[in-house]
């Protein structure tokens, strides 16, 4: 018998995270916790992994990461939801260690050797990755739902943080826009097989490079696109640094795909949450009307949101090109003349 993860859960992927604002409410008394002087960083800036100095030269970062079916095959979604999860590790410019499992399954609907294929999956892109699936916890669940809890290595000078952007950096995306329109499509028996194929590859391709870029000192910050969308995660970069920025909408990375799903008003939940939080910090009267719907878009292991000097563009560029990672600028941080705000045109 083939079992259809997405048809057992209500969400998909990253599309699956709580609201902005309501996680804001949930973590709205957390700033009384005590002072520790060796957390680096923590939730206050929004960033991608918690960061703890372990000595002089190089701190821990940890993670953990885990949503429902994004696609129907177990296998997928287990290695999907496993580069997911590293994304944050390579998003904080750090090397992984270790992951260990997080698990939930309905044991009454779904054969247990199912899940077998999924930590099979999840264990394929640890091996990738170069580290081990170590253990993990399992729990009885209505839902499918899988992630990795994961531990990772920076050298202190390496880290980059959300509130390190600087006025009239350029902004770069390392992957295109359009998962969650797609996925949804799926849950709607819309997808075509090979937009779904196009999705799946982006969704496994490693975020690797960040460990990589963020050697580079012209790079100021570094942060992943996932669930609110690269219009809240770079709103969550222009908080933490209190600057603005302007994004160039053709100039946006999207699939090929995204006209087709629009057109079929394939708009996950996700979305519509995403900018009932965030949409008044945005000016898009420039922009497509289509716009808010593609900068809300939820990501799952969607690309590295990139912050550079202008001053060095040729040079990243080029050093981009070697990688084989071809990319143009999609925006600018700027100066905030009173809150910060992202203007789209």
């Amino acid at each position: 018998m083939s079992y259809k993860l997405t048809e057992y859960s209500h969400g998909a992927g990253c599309g699956c995270k709580l609201s902005p604002g309501v996680l804001s409410d949930i973590l709205s008394g957390s700033e009384d916790q005590p002072f520790f002087e060796h957390l680096l960083v923590g939730h206050e800036t929004k960033d991608d992994a918690a960061v703890v100095a372990l000595d002089k030269d190089t701190a821990i970062v940890s993670t953990t990461d885990f949503f429902m079916p994004i696609v129907d095959d177990a296998f997928d979604f287990g290695a999907i939801a496993a580069t997911n999860a590293l994304s944050d590790i390579y998003a904080m410019g750090a090397s992984p260690l270790v992951a260990i499992a997080i698990l939930g399954w309905p044991i009454d609907r779904i054969p247990a050797t199912e899940a077998g294929r999924l930590l099979a999956g999840g264990r394929s892109v640890c091996t990738r990755a170069g580290i081990p699936l170590a253990g993990g916890h399992s729990i009885d669940a209505p839902e499918p739902i899988f992630g990795l809890a994961v531990t990772g290595r920076v050298p202190l000078a390496q880290i980059k943080k959300n509130k390190d952007g600087q006025a009239g950096d350029l902004l770069y995306l390392t992957k295109p826009l359009g998962i969650g329109m797609v996925t949804t499509a799926q849950k709607k028996k819309l997808a075509a097989p090979e937009d779904l194929e196009l999705a799946k590859a982006s969704m496994l391709t490693l975020n690797q490079i960040g460990s990589e870029l963020a050697q580079l000192p012209y790079l100021h910050a570094l942060t992943d696109v996932t669930g609110f969308g690269l219009a809240g995660h770079l709103l969550e970069m222009c908080q933490a640094a209190h600057l603005s920025a302007t994004l160039w909408f053709d100039q946006l990375p999207l699939f090929e795909f995204v006209p087709k799903y629009l057109e079929l008003s394939c708009i996950p939940g996700g979305t519509r949450r995403n900018w009932k939080t965030y949409g008044q910090h945005l000016d898009v009267s420039a922009a497509p009307e289509t716009a808010p719907l593609i900068l809300a878009d939820p990501q799952t292991s969607g690309g590295l949101l990139l912050s550079v000097d202008p001053a060095r563009q040729q040079e990243f560029e080029s050093w981009l090109q070697a990688k084989n990672l071809p990319l143009q600028p999609i925006g600018q941080l700027q100066h905030a003349e009173n809150k910060p705000v992202i203007r789209v045109v």
